[in-house]
C-alpha cells in the first residue's frame, strides 16, 4: 500500500521537475542507471536482479541498505539498474584519513580504479552503456572521515577538511567529465549520538558535533559550486541525513519506517555483528534486532535505512536543488 502511493507520488511530480531540471534529467520515474560510490563491489546488476547481488546479502544494518531500498522499493522505473562500486568503511582519500582497514578503497580509488576504468567512454568496448539523462551517481562518504579524525581539534580538522574537499571535487569533476550529469550528495548523520561516541564522554560528543557541522557544510558547498559551474547541464540533490536521523533519534514515530523502535541509545551485544532474520529475537536482548535503532557500537539497523532511500526517491522526483532538504 505505502509502495503504491509513493509510486504515484513519483510519477505526478515529473510536471513540476520538468520546468526546474536541465535537460539531462528525464526524472526518476525514467531513471535506467544508478552509480553508487560507498558497498562493496559484486557481480552486475541485470533485468531480474537490479542490485547484481543477492539481496539483501551482507549489510552493517542487517538487512537492507539505503541502496536496496532505493533500488527494490522506491524504485520508480521498471528499467532501473544499480551499480554499487562502495566499500564499507570508506573515506574519501586514504592518504589524508586512513580506513578501518587498508584493503578498504576510498572513494578515490572507487572512481579512479572501479568507475573510470570500466565504465566511462571509451573505457570498454561496451561502455559507456548508460545514457546522462537516465543515469544518477548517488555519493554516501564522509562518516569515517571525521569519526577519524574529530578528535584532532577544530584548528586541524579545518585544515584536513579542506584538504579532503578539493579531493572530493576533483573527482565528482572527473565523473562529470565521464558524462555524468545528475548527482546526489548525501550528507553525514550525526554520528555523535551513536553508543560509540556516547560513551566517550561530553568532550568526544561537543569535538565530533563540531567537526560534522564543519563537514556538512562543506557538502552543502561542494554541491552549490557543482550547480554554479554547470547550471545549465548538471543537477544536483543533496539529502540531509543529519535530519531524518535526528528526527527518528528524537521521536521513532518521526517516520512509519521507524515507529518500531524501542531503543535509539544503546545496543544488544548478542546482535552486533549481525542475525539471521531481520527481526531475530535472542534471549539476552530486552528487545527484537529491528527494534534497536542501533545494530552494534556505529551502525543503524534497517528502518533508518528505508527513511533515507524514500527521502532520495522524493528528491529524485522533484526539482534538483543544491539546497539541503
Amino acid at each position: 500500500m505505502r509502495v503504491s502511493s509513493i509510486v504515484g507520488a513519483l510519477t505526478l511530480a515529473a510536471g513540476a521537475r520538468a520546468a526546474c531540471s536541465s535537460r539531462n534529467w528525464k526524472g526518476w520515474e525514467k531513471a535506467k542507471h544508478a552509480f553508487i560510490l560507498l558497498r562493496r563491489r559484486r557481480r552486475g546488476p541485470s533485468a531480474s536482479n537490479p542490485l547484481g547481488n543477492p539481496y539483501p546479502g551482507w549489510t552493517s544494518s542487517n538487512g537492507p541498505n539505503w541502496v536496496g531500498f532505493l533500488t527494490n522499493k522506491y524504485n520508480a522505473s521498471a528499467d532501473l539498474r544499480t551499480y554499487n562500486l562502495a566499500y564499507g568503511g570508506a573515506t574519501v582519500d586514504s592518504a589524508l584519513v586512513e580506513p578501518w582497514q587498508p584493503t578498504v578503497l576510498s572513494l578515490r580509488d572507487q572512481v579512479a580504479d572501479l568507475f573510470l576504468p570500466n565504465y566511462a567512454p571509451g573505457a570498454t568496448e561496451a561502455a559507456p552503456f548508460w545514457d546522462p539523462t537516465t543515469t544518477v551517481f548517488g555519493v554516501w562518504i564522509g562518516i569515517n572521515d571525521v569519526g577519524n579524525s574529530f578528535w584532532s581539534g577544530d584548528e586541524a580538522t579545518t585544515e584536513l577538511y579542506a584538504q579532503i574537499f578539493d579531493v572530493y571535487a576533483g573527482l565528482v569533476a572527473d565523473l562529470y567529465a565521464a558524462g555524468g550529469r545528475n548527482f546526489v550528495f548525501i550528507n553525514v548523520p550525526p554520528v555523535q549520538r551513536s553508543p560509540l561516541i556516547l560513551g566517550q564522554g561530553e568532550e568526544a560528543i561537543a569535538l565530533e558535533e563540531g567537526a560534522l557541522a564543519k563537514f556538512n557544510a562543506l557538502v552543502d558547498g561542494l554541491a552549490k559550486d557543482l550547480k554554479t559551474a554547470h547550471k545549465n547541464d548538471a543537477n544536483v540533490w543533496v539529502y540531509d541525513s543529519y535530519k531524518s536521523f535526528g528526527d527518528v533519534l528524537d521521536d521513532v514515530a518521526a517516520y512509519p519506517q521507524t515507529a518500531g523502535y524501542k531503543d535509539t541509545t544503546t545496543f544488544c551485544e548478542a546482535y552486533q555483528n549481525g542475525t539471521p532474520e531481520w527481526d531475530t529475537l535472542d534471549e539476552s536482548c530486552t528487545y527484537p534486532v529491528d527494534q534497536y535503532f542501533w545494530l552494534n557500537s556505529l551502525h543503524p539497523t534497517y528502518p533508518i535505512h528505508d527513511v533515507v532511500a524514500e527521502g532520495v526517491a522524493e528528491l529524485l522526483s522533484g526539482p534538483p536543488t543544491s539546497v539541503l532538504k
